[in-house]
Formats: C-alpha cells, sequence, structure tokens
C-alpha cells in the first residue's frame, strides 16, 4: 500500500481529570491547573495516530488552529507520522477542546468547545480507505460536507469505516440521531458501535438486532460492536464472532475506542481486505483475527493515561 488512508474528523485537545491515578499521563500531554492534563485527541485524530503507529500511511483532514493548543496537536500529529491535507492547520481558526473527567474506574465523560468546518475533501487516486466519524459527522456545516462526499464515494474502489462515537451532550435527540448515523452508514461497508452508543441511541434493542439494522442496507458488510471489559462482537453477512477481552489494569478509557479502530482497519489491510474488494472475502476466520486484534489494541491504551494508542511492536511484544 502507498497511498494513505484518508481519516477525516475533529483533531482537539482532551483536558483530562479525576481518575483512579490522576496526575500521571503519557508523554504528549502537558500539566493544567488543579491537577488536569491536556493531551492531543479528537476520536478522527486518535484513529489517525493509531493507524500511523501500525504501519499505515494515514492523511488526515482536520481544522485546528496556531494557538499553543494547535501547536500541541501538530507536534503530535506530524510526530507520529500523520500527514495533514491542505487548510487542516488554519491561523484564523481557534483549536477545539474537550474536557474530559474520569470516574474512580477511569470512565470518562465528556464536555466540548468544538467548531467543525473542514477544508476541502477529496480522495487521492489509490486510498484504499476513508474512515470517519464522532462529532465531524454531526455538526454542521461540516457533517453536510461528510455526507456529500461519502455518498460520492458510491463508485470508488475505495473501503468506507464509520464510527459514530455518540455524544449525548451535544446530540441528546436519540431519534434524530439514529436516523443520522443510518443515513451515513448506509455509505460505509464497516461500522463500528460501543456498548454505549447501542444504549444510547436504540435503547432496549440487542447488539445483534442493531447489527442487522445496519446491515440491511447494500453497501454495510460488516458490524462490530465493543463491549468494554467484555470484549468485542463482529458480525459480517457471513459470519458472527465474539472475542473477550483480556484481563488489564486498567489506567482509563480515554482514546480505547479509537484505539479498537484503527487496529481494525489496519487488521483488514493486512488481510487485504480494504480497497476495491470492500470486505468481500470476510469469513469467520479474518472477522475473528481481526476483531481480537483490535480487541488488543484498545486494551493497551487502557493500561496507559490518555488517548496513546499502541505501536505494531508494542502490540506484537504484547500479545505475539
Amino acid at each position: 500500500m502507498t497511498a494513505p488512508v484518508l481519516v477525516i474528523g475533529e483533531a482537539l485537545v482532551d483536558i483530562v481529570s479525576g481518575g483512579p491515578a490522576n496526575g500521571g499521563g503519557s508523554a504528549h500531554g502537558r500539566n493544567g491547573k488543579n491537577g488536569s492534563k491536556a493531551t492531543p485527541g479528537g476520536s478522527p485524530a486518535n484513529v489517525a495516530v493509531g493507524l500511523a503507529r501500525l504501519g499505515l500511511p494515514t492523511e488526515l483532514v482536520t481544522r485546528f488552529g496556531t494557538d499553543p493548543y494547535g501547536d500541541q496537536l501538530g507536534a503530535h500529529l506530524f510526530g507520529n507520522g500523520v500527514q495533514l491535507t491542505p487548510g487542516s492547520v488554519d491561523p484564523s481558526f481557534r483549536t477545539s477542546t474537550a474536557t474530559a473527567k474520569l470516574d474512580a474506574a477511569g470512565v470518562a465523560s465528556y464536555e466540548f468547545d468544538i467548531t467543525w468546518d473542514p477544508p476541502a475533501l477529496s480522495l487521492r487516486r489509490g486510498c484504499p480507505a476513508v474512515h470517519t466519524g464522532s462529532i465531524a459527522t454531526v455538526l454542521e456545516p461540516g457533517a453536510e460536507a461528510i455526507g456529500r462526499f461519502l455518498s460520492s464515494l458510491a463508485s470508488e474502489p475505495v473501503t468506507v469505516t464509520l464510527d459514530p462515537n455518540a455524544r449525548p451532550t451535544i446530540t441528546p435527540d436519540r431519534v434524530s440521531t439514529w436516523g443520522a448515523v443510518r443515513e451515513l452508514a448506509a455509505t460505509a461497508d464497516l461500522v463500528k458501535l460501543s456498548d454505549e452508543d447501542c444504549e444510547f441511541l436504540r435503547p432496549g434493542l440487542s447488539p445483534d438486532e442493531i447489527a442487522a439494522e445496519l446491515l440491511s442496507v447494500d453497501r454495510t458488510k460488516c458490524v462490530v460492536i465493543t463491549r468494554g471489559g467484555e470484549g468485542a462482537i463482529g458480525v459480517s453477512r457471513a459470519a458472527r464472532v465474539e472475542v473477550a477481552a483480556p484481563a488489564i489494569e486498567v489506567v482509563d478509557t480515554v482514546g480505547a475506542g479509537d484505539s479498537f479502530m484503527s487496529a481494525l482497519i489496519a487488521g483488514l489491510q493486512s488481510r487485504d481486505l480494504l480497497g476495491a474488494v470492500r470486505l468481500e472475502g470476510l469469513n469467520e476466520e479474518s472477522l475473528r483475527d481481526v476483531v481480537d486484534y483490535a480487541v488488543k489494541a484498545a486494551a493497551i491504551t487502557c493500561t496507559r493515561h490518555g488517548a496513546d494508542p499502541p505501536t505494531a511492536a508494542e502490540h506484537k511484544a504484547a500479545w505475539g
């Protein structure tokens, strides 16, 4: 693979406070007031970093400023080998933030100060996959631009992946949000949800019922639902797998779902399932392998402070 995976969405700074071991942090964080720590984040940006750390060329379409938070983001992204499309760094733009409050178990809840207005979207020749999700897919004016772009890829030889990553504080109306997710999911080959997404978007339905809804359209071929410490479920047209999560000591869960998503894409690429094939050939064995790889990547992230996805070497060293 020579052309990079294209990731579209927000890059922001997570301001993290609380948790079972507050005061530590990863090397890319900055200490703040009251024991808080500012670390680069944003779900799509985290996915881009995770992909690059796993060895995939990666390009991110985003928007942040040249203020101190923006400088921190830029150093983090460039330092991890993520390419930025023209217009992603804008001196007139104020870098967005998310305040993450950790409970005693290290589970994060978020409040956002964000503006989302991306630069022009285009597809590079040979791009094997396009990924998007989270706030970028629901916050205007960028959400409409993403919707148009994904719709334009219907005949392109590229795999589209989506992680809605529902944020009730931004989109509290679950009915309209699920409608928007369904519309965007219909343009994606793979959709990843968390159990929290499912509980908010489709309360009362089982993961398999939700997967069946999303697989009812022609394009979508796989749905993966993460279940925190219980692992994940993968459902395709041909198979259903359940993968358990390894036992770990959780520091916090910030960025775990994004690490899972990047490892899922990387696992599919390693099996030549991206690009023009659009997941054709995703059998039970391959589905189990890629979900297991992703679960273990997320587990590593949960043992560290902040959104700190593993490299390919770290993943191999931990799990073989």
